[in-house]
């Protein structure tokens, strides 16, 4: 009984995964000037700077919109990589002051980055309003028995909030908050070998969350409305309430162009990785079925829209698929811990 509602659960993730749209994409421009972490993003800085799209139920377009907005925007130099975010809010509160606390269990701001895009390795900050921050590193995500390294600190990292309106103050209605970071380069050279600072053109896997309670007000207090779970507002639709899912996070492109004139490029290699990982969440689910991976594709029972070769391993297996792109040839693997490699 448990295999098959595992089972189930892992197939609808499988169904999740196809309904949910192509990832988001933000050109990021290089800063004019000097950037000063303040907390606001009112300054001269981030004056001609785009936005981001609104940020939606994590989910998707089958639940409601989210009752705030929320967007972001980014810039980079040579020494940092530049995150700003709004976030509206009647009701300003937060408790947490620790830092590497588990901070989303108060409303919070989080940033996901993945720098290679191959699913593994990659970095997590969370803000609250009390500008505390919890930065871990997952050296593989959750589903695949990964486990969270709070000891990881991106060091050198500037943060600071200002709030529009009055903290932990039930009695008044606020505007919301506002976030600055300044992620140091250096920073990520334990996620990868890429290059620091990017190159012009060059893309990382980058999506940011908000998490937001519902709460009461209690003795002239904010309270969590009990049995009551939080809501996941965030830029690039996950598909399932689940943040580890490095595959559907948006693509940021690093641009040393004119601010406004530069177009994101698609990836071409999204295809094969999204077929990739149609093969990833099919053995998740055989394997919660039959205790066993599935030698071949029609064991499978799929027939994914590009050639994908299946070769069983020693701890598990690797589907590939080999695509075209200006004359060259590149093969897509995917592992069974669902680490993406591309070669050449």
């Amino acid at each position: 009984m448990i295999r098959r509602v595992v089972a189930c659960l892992l197939l609808g993730s499988l169904v999740a995964f196809a309904e949910t749209p192509k990832p988001r994409s933000y050109v990021c421009y290089r800063a004019n000037g000097a950037v000063t972490i303040e907390g606001s993003i009112e300054d001269a800085a981030w004056s001609n700077i785009p936005w981001t799209e609104s940020f939606v139920d994590i989910e998707g377009d089958i639940r409601p919109r989210p009752r705030f907005a929320t967007r972001v925007k980014m810039m980079w130099d040579d020494q940092f990589f530049y995150i700003a975010a709004e976030l509206n809010e009647p009701h300003l509160w937060a408790t947490i002051t620790k830092h590497d606390a588990v901070i989303f269990h108060d409303n919070d701001f989080e940033v996901f980055i993945d720098p290679d895009g191959d699913n593994h390795n990659y970095g997590e900050i969370e803000i609250n309003a009390l500008n505390t921050v919890w930065d871990l590193r997952l050296p593989k995500p959750y589903r695949d028995s990964g486990k969270a390294e709070d000891a990881w600190e991106v060091e050198g990292l500037k943060t600071a909030v200002k709030l529009k309106g009055t903290l932990n103050n039930p009695r008044d209605i606020d505007t919301g908050w506002t976030v600055e970071m300044a992620l140091p380069w250096k920073a990520f050279a334990k996620l990868t070998n890429q290059s620091l600072p990017p190159r012009d053109g060059d893309q990382w896997r980058v999506n940011f969350s908000r998490v937001e309670w519902q709460h009461e007000i209690k003795l002239d207090r904010y309270v969590k409305v009990p049995k009551t779970r939080e809501d996941n507002w965030v830029w690039s639709p996950q598909g399932v309430i689940d943040m580890h899912r490095p595959e559907r996070w948006g693509y940021v492109q690093f641009s040393r162009g004119e601010i406004g004139k530069v177009e994101a490029k698609s990836d071409p290699l999204l295809p094969a990785r999204d077929q990739l990982m149609v093969v990833y969440l099919s053995q998740k689910a055989f394997f919660a079925t039959h205790k066993r991976w599935a030698a071949t594709l029609d064991e499978l029972k799929i027939a994914p829209a590009l050639p994908v070769q299946l070769k069983p391993t020693a701890d598990g297996y690797v589907a590939s698929a080999t695509v075209t792109i200006d004359g060259q040839r590149r093969t897509v693997s995917v592992q069974a811990d669902s680490r993406i490699s591309v070669t050449p």
